[in-house]
This record gives structure tokens, sequence and C-alpha cells, in this order.
């Protein structure tokens, strides 16, 4: 068996060592049983709708291995089997096999001066490479070319092997490729020089097709320069995928893997350098983010951005638990969900904190800061948002209702800086009108009890002072909320309103579908009978 010879020099020089030293770390395919005896796998397929239609015309002053003129490039033969040929770009098998072979041949034709690759003349290995769809490709190469930088074509082409023959060429097949060009890229390459000017003009999809029948072939100077490919060129984020989950497959242990998966993951192979020097995880920088939002001085910067935050947290749930947002939130399952929640619920205590600041300096006539009062209700009135949207407010909502002391200094606050508090309050009614808060019976009547009067108080406020606001949709979801209540809860606070809204008129929400509903529950469906008697306080006010 001859001596493995040293393999072309990686295509870049790089600080991060991509070079002949890092071979040793490959787990390549040969070793991974990646490789059936006799051919690489099958490439997955490759988005073609990507590739140029003058993919090859890029080959300019490269220094190749062997001269020899120009005239001696030949396009390979080509032949048909019996299955029919898969290229999307035609419909007539023929066609599609005229088209193949102008790709194959545009290859060749594109080498530069001095390429040796399909020379009939010099080549001592006939190499066949058969497609899954039944085409057939004829190449002639140069033992030496593969041995020297394929540890599969080393293995295969081995002396004893060789002596087998008895005449040159030698006949080698590769049946099952998914894509002959690629193959027919990553051969060509073997005869290249300068690996980088020939990668650096392709895109993603391409280069991670290459990468894969390199990986395969144990083509390490192929795998390095696609690698350093990967780690400096821009992916589209539907490419994203596509590159971690080819790595992951391949299961390359080198440092030019880890750099490539280190664009798209803080998980891979971090160093306790990398550890001590970010100096937070992931919740430190969610918090960092909504801290910034909320202390924002540019309004109209600040809801540009509180919108952004909203997209990405509810993109990250919905990608996290493979569903609608917050499918699994709440679980000790969903690590992702977790931090997020917690994240949100600091933010919001923060925003708590401030609110009970700046209510009791109002409550005692200090109005110097009292517009800070409507800021921080804005700001936890965007929290209830997210978390409302999480399916995750319920915790929000226990702590909402217990805000007694914030309740009742809220008289003592001029309503033009208290108004936005109450806004809370009607997005909790909201919320639980439309099930999308599910807390028990002692939850919701503790919300009422604390600051139903208050909402009240601030309704006209609202209405007037709120733009864009849907006021049916608070009064449905306050009628609802009610509706959730036991029935003799009901009574007591829908009696209430009943007065309350005839003295109030507009700055009043109007209730009276609830109304309508509790009356029909009490007195026409009770045993069967349409009508019974008027409660006690209807025939006093009668």
């Amino acid at each position: 068996m001859d001596a493995f010879p040293a393999a072309a020099p990686a295509a870049f020089s790089s600080p991060c060592a991509l070079c002949s030293s890092s071979y040793g770390k490959f787990n390549f395919a040969l070793g991974a049983g990646l490789l059936k005896p006799m051919s690489p796998p099958p490439l997955a397929p490759l988005d073609k709708s990507h590739f140029s239609p003058t993919l090859f015309d890029r080959m300019t002053n490269e220094q190749d291995y062997y001269p020899r003129s120009p005239a001696h490039v030949v396009p390979p033969p080509m032949q048909q089997s019996g299955r029919a040929v898969a290229v999307p770009e035609a419909t007539d098998p023929q066609d599609r096999q005229l088209l193949l072979q102008d790709r194959v041949a545009e290859i060749i034709g594109n080498c530069s001066p001095g390429n040796q690759l399909n020379d009939p003349e010099s080549g001592d290995v006939h190499l066949t490479l058969s497609s899954m769809d039944g085409l057939t490709v004829s190449l002639n190469v140069h033992r030496h070319i593969l041995v020297g930088h394929s540890r599969f074509f080393a293995a295969k082409l081995r002396d004893r092997w060789s002596k087998q023959q008895r005449s040159l060429p030698y006949i080698v097949e590769i049946s099952d490729c998914d894509d002959v060009e690629i193959y027919v890229e990553t051969l060509r390459l073997m005869y290249c020089k300068d690996l980088r000017r020939r990668l650096m003009r392709e895109d993603v999809s391409k280069v991670l097709g290459i990468l894969k029948v390199s990986a395969a072939f144990a083509f390490e100077a192929g795998v390095l320069s696609c690698l350093e490919y990967l780690e400096a060129a821009p992916w589209a984020e539907d490419e994203e995928e596509k590159v971690a989950s080819l790595l992951s497959q391949l299961h390359l242990e080198s440092l030019g893997a880890v750099e490539v998966l280190k664009r798209v993951s803080l998980e891979v192979a971090p160093s306790a350098a990398d550890e001590a020097n970010s100096g937070c995880d992931g919740q430190e920088v969610l918090l960092r983010l909504l801290q910034v939002v909320l202390e924002g001085q540019d309004e109209k910067a600040r809801r540009e951005m509180k919108g952004l935050v909203s997209k990405l947290i509810r993109e990250n749930s919905t990608a996290t638990n493979g569903g609608g947002p917050g499918s699994s939130i709440g679980s000790s399952k969903g690590r992702g969900g977790d931090l997020i929640e917690k994240s949100l619920y600091t933010a919001s205590d923060s925003c708590l904190r401030s609110l009970r600041h700046h209510f009791a300096r109002a409550a005692d006539s200090d109005l110097k800061d009292a517009a800070q009062i409507a800021r921080q209700a804005d700001n936890l009135h965007w929290i209830l948002d997210i978390l409302i949207d999480r399916q995750s407010a319920d915790d929000f909502l226990r702590t909402w209702a217990c805000q007694t002391e914030l309740s009742e200094m809220h008289p003592r606050v001029p309503a033009i800086h208290r108004y936005e508090v109450s806004r809370v309050t009607a997005r909790l009614f909201i919320g639980i009108g439309n099930g999308q808060i599910l807390v028990p019976t002692e939850a919701r009547c503790l919300l009422l009890r604390t600051w139903l009067e208050s909402f009240y108080e601030d309704f006209g406020w609202i209405r007037r002072r709120c733009k864009g606001l849907d006021r049916h949709l608070i009064e449905d979801g306050l009628a609802n909320t009610v509706l959730t209540l036991p029935l003799a809860t009901q009574q007591e606070v829908l009696l209430a309103w009943f007065h309350r809204f005839l003295n109030a008129a507009d700055d009043c929400p109007n209730i009276q579908k609830g109304f309508e509903v509790w009356w029909r529950r009490t007195f026409w469906r009770r045993n069967g009978n349409l009508y019974q008697r008027l409660p006690t306080q209807l025939q006093t006010a009668g």
C-alpha cells in the first residue's frame, strides 16, 4: 500500500489554525460509516434555485499542478441508463440529459490552463459516477491526485487492488450520487491549488453540497476550505438551519466546525474564558433589553422597540414550543419559556415598585414626578399584553388584585394622572372575559373588590383620552368577568352597576348584556319557571 501523500495545503491561512495540523481532529465519514464500501452516501437534495446559469465561469489565474494544453480539455462522455433522469430544469428525459451534460462539460471546460481533470491521455483512472436517477458520467482522473487528497480513494486504490487491475486505466465506480455536478465540482477542487479563489463566489447551498461530498471522500483540504467559507460568508436566515443540520450530521470535530456553529448558537463548546467574559446569561440579556425599553426617553422609539421586543418574544415562544404562543408555558420542560416569563415578571415588579412610589407622592399632593404614574402604568400594560399572549398572566392578575394600598390611594390622585392605572385593570377584564386568563374564583372576586370602583371612576377618562380604544371590548370583558362569578356575587355586582349606570351614563361602562344574562339565569330558567319574583332591590326601586 502506498504511503499516504501529503494533502494539498489548506486553501486559507487564518488565526483559527485551519491548516494541515488540524486534519487529525476530523471524524470523517469513512470511519463513521457514512460511506458504502464502493460509494459515498447520496447527497441531500440541493436547492438549485440558488445556482447561477454561469456558475463555473469563475476560474482565473489559478495555479494548478500539471500543465497541459487547452486542447486536451474534453467534455466527459455521458451515458443514459434505462431509468428517467430527474433534472428539474427540463421535462423531457433527453433534454434533461443534454442539460446536465452541458453543465458537467462546463465544469471541465472552465478549468484553467494546465488542469488535467478528464485528460484522456494522462489519466490512469476511469471514474464512473452514477446518479440515483440513472445518469452516468465518466471521467479520466489521476490516481496520485485522488490518493494524495482523499483517504477514501487512498483506501480504494491501494497497491494490491491496483495490481489486480492488470491494465490501465483503473476502473472505479461510485453509485447513488444525488447530484453529479457536486461530485464533479469536488473532484475539480482536488486539482485546484487555490481553493479559496474557487469557493469564494459560490452560494451557501452549493458549498454545503461540496462539504458533504468532501467529508464522504475524506478530502480534508476541501472540508477545511468549505468550513472557512461558511464561517466567513453571510447566510440567509433560511440557510442557518441547513448549515447547523449538516455540520451536526457530519460530526466534524474541528475548530472550523465549532467556529461556524458559534454564529447561531451560544452553547457550542463555550470556553471558560468565553463564559467569564460574557458576564450574563440569556435571562440577563432579556432583562437588559426590557429595562432599556422601559426607561427609554424617546417615546416614538420606545413604542417602536416595544413592538419589536414583543414580536421577537412571540416568535421565540412559537419556535421553542412548536405550536401557538405559550403552548407549554409554566411547565418545567420549557426552559426558554421559563426564562422569558421570569424576565417579564422581574421587569413588572420593578415597574410596580416605581408606580407605588410615585402614586404615594401624588396622593400626598406632590405632583413633581406625577407623569411617571402614567409611564409605569403603560409599561405594566405592555408587559401584561405579552404575558397574556404567552398565556402566563395568572400571577400578574393575583399580584394586581392584592394592590389594596394603591386602590386606597386612588381617589387622592388627580384623575388625569391615574386613569392609565385603570387601563391595566381593563386589560385584565378583557383577558378574563376572553378566556385568556384562568384563575380561581377567589382571585377574580378579589380583583373586582380591589379595583372595580377605581375602574368605574376612571372609565370616562379612559374613553376620552385613549385613542383607538375599543370601548365595547372592555365592556364585554367586564360583563363576562362578572358572569364567571357565583350567582349571588353576580347579583351584587350587577345591581350596584345598574344604579351607577343610571346616574353616570357615558362615564360608566355599559354591561347591559351581562345584566340580561344574569337576569335570565336567575329568574327565567330557575326550576323551569319563566318568571318567579323580582329581587327586593328592584321592587323597592320601582
